[in-house]
């Protein structure tokens, strides 16, 4: 299984959203690393966050932004890590997720309705998380593809024309005619915040009302 490095700017973004974050980083692969950047001295959900290592960043200003810099392209340059996971609102992380995939990796954004547009564009997929704790974005099964994974991309083929993909406001529409299938009891507001939270499956256009999906053959047969 593919290796994914989880980076979390503790100093924005809370740990009660600790455990949605894993679920989110288990959908593309193994979180091998799992850190959150943040001043240790400090009180925080993320000192009792299961799972994560805190690293103590200091107290200086944007010190936690910094360190957590300075690790990816590490981990980018000299450990090989191709998938990331960066959590933050902060649009400061744009130009790091730029450089990351510069360099062929693949990174998910992790934020806030706050979450600028500059830094949600400058990453593969965006997956956003509201101000309060919900329930896991993604169910994952053993093989990497669920149930509903599957009759997603049996949908998408049926529709698709010379590889364009389907749109995702038919996708939905048709998953609930067909299946009887709503999103939501998934967990999640919206079809666009499913698939994106699984870019191990499925790549996703630009946010927009024909914005398109299509299946990755190459995770669904590794799903097999």
């Amino acid at each position: 299984m593919v290796s994914v490095a989880v980076l979390v700017d503790g100093d924005n973004f809370s740990g009660k959203h600790a455990a949605l974050i894993l679920t989110v980083a288990q959908g593309m692969g193994d979180p091998t690393v799992v850190r959150v950047y943040a001043d240790a001295q400090r009180q925080s959900e993320w000192h009792k966050a299961v799972g994560f290592r805190l690293i103590h960043a200091g107290t200086g200003k944007n010190a936690s932004d910094l360190l957590l810099v300075i690790d990816a392209m590490e981990l980018v340059l000299s450990k090989g890590i191709a998938r990331f996971v960066i959590v933050s609102s902060d649009g400061d992380f744009t130009h790091l997720a730029q450089r990351v995939r510069e360099h062929g990796a693949q990174v998910t954004g992790v934020g806030e309705a706050k979450a600028p547009l500059a830094f949600r564009a400058a990453c593969n997929s965006f997956v956003e998380i509201g101000a309060e704790p919900s329930v896991a974005l993604v169910s994952k099964s053993p093989s990497g593809a669920s149930d509903l994974d599957r009759k997603i991309r049996a949908l998408i083929a049926e529709h698709s024309r010379e590889g364009a993909g389907m749109a995702i406001m038919v996708l939905g529409q048709m998953m609930h005619a067909r299946h009887g299938t709503r999103i939501t009891a998934h967990g999640v507001q919206t079809w666009r915040a499913y698939l994106a939270a699984r870019p191990d499956l499925y790549d996703l256009d630009p946010r927009g009302p024909d914005a398109k999906v299509r299946f990755r053959p190459a995770g669904f047969a590794s799903a097999a």
